[in-house]
């Protein structure tokens, strides 16, 4: 009988295969060497950092934080370790049957096991996953570069972010949720660190680290940061006033119109990146967020010469095309009200309303008019 060939593979498949294995190759089993943390050396040329330099930091980390599979919290760090190593380690359970490896088994494909946002999918993805390193979140209702409230985290693992790969994980436990969200705050608190620690080590040669100097001038400032915006809500929090009435075609066409005028003001700064009719056109072409900004070079030479510095490739973020009716951060009246009002941290999106000691460019009502005229905009779309 003659062999019948085998029927072709479907369209994509050979990709979906590596990124399986990929992943499986993340996850682990258990005769897997153990999961390290990668080395935060980011924009820095490799080369010119020796072995000494690299294990010193490692091993000030490593007495600090631990490592992926066994996580530490430093003393005087209000993390909740029982819930850390819920997350932490290999995808299993343990002796009770509560399932551990919570972070690999969700997170690792596009965070990474560091946290870093390149994981093995990452460079596939656009936007790319967010690099939690740097304790910088996008988006959240809290005033200048103060972290985000835990709200804000728990809002964004619950619903996703819209137009990108970050699922909802709203079918996950409570529990289950608290865990990834300390796991999150714990890689951030020790990304900070890191910087610290490397930017010692590195820059000034100062190796083995001072542990007591990393404590004081590492661990507990970036620890501090995320504790300040809970404890001082009233200061740091914007809480959305009420909405005008917009309950009558009148009071809503009044609304919007109002909203349009407001939009167009050069101090308002939203037609630069949005374009005067919001369709994501403005003037502004070459934008890049924090993540990605140095990256770019002065010529089109000297960014591909620094891609090498760096795990992923540039990657440019476009200001959003409100007829699409897709918002990342949120598409409800107040979650339009906060990025209007805070804006949107790490990216030139910014903040126009007012803070401590600023008037801001927009009042508190006169963003709830912008906010109607976005909705406007995307009703039509």
């Amino acid at each position: 009988m003659t062999p019948q060939p085998h029927p072709p593979a479907p369209p994509g498949f050979a990709r979906r295969a590596v990124l399986v294995l990929a992943s499986l190759a993340v996850v682990g089993c258990a005769t897997s060497p153990p999961a390290e943390f990668r080395l935060n050396l980011e924009g820095r040329d490799g080369a010119q950092i020796n072995n000494a330099q690299r294990e010193a930091i490692r091993d000030c980390l490593a007495q600090l934080f631990g490592t992926p599979d066994e996580p530490r919290v430093p003393q005087g760090v209000a993390l909740d370790l029982e819930l850390l190593r819920k997350a932490a380690g290999p995808v299993g359970r343990d002796f009770s049957g509560r399932e551990r490896g919570l972070f690999r088994k969700h997170c690792v494909a596009c965070h990474g096991v560091s946290g870093d946002g390149a994981g093995p999918i990452a460079e596939m993805l656009n936007p790319y996953p967010r690099d939690f390193r740097r304790g910088l979140f996008k988006y959240t209702s809290t005033l200048g570069g103060a972290k985000p409230v835990r709200d804000n985290l728990k809002r964004t693992l619950l619903r996703g972010v819209p137009g990108t790969a970050m699922p909802s994980f709203m079918p996950l436990a409570d529990d289950e949720i608290d865990a990834l969200l300390e796991y999150v705050k714990y890689l951030s608190i020790r990304g900070e660190t890191e910087l610290y620690v490397v930017g010692l080590v590195v820059d000034e040669d100062e190796y083995p680290v001072d542990m007591d100097l990393a404590m004081e001038e590492g661990v507990l400032p970036a620890a501090q940061s995320w504790l300040v915006p809970e404890l001082n809500r009233r200061q740091y929090v914007v809480a959305p006033p009420q909405r005008p009435a917009t309950d009558t075609p009148e009071l809503w066409a009044a609304s919007v119109a109002k909203g349009r005028e407001l939009f167009a003001r050069k101090d308002a700064q939203c037609v630069k990146c949005h374009g005067p009719d919001g369709w994501g056109d403005g003037e502004q072409k070459e934008l890049y967020d924090d993540w990605n900004k140095p990256k770019a070079g002065p010529t089109p030479e000297q960014t591909a010469d620094r891609a090498r510095l760096f795990t992923l490739p540039i990657q440019q973020i476009r200001p959003r095309n409100f007829h699409e009716g897709i918002f990342r951060g949120g598409g409800r009246p107040e979650d339009l009200y906060w990025r209007i009002y805070v804006g949107i941290k790490g990216t030139p999106m910014p903040a126009g309303g007012p803070a401590p000691g600023a008037t801001g460019p927009l009042t508190p009502e006169e963003i709830w008019h912008v906010v109607d005229y976005v909705l406007s905009l995307s009703r039509d779309g």
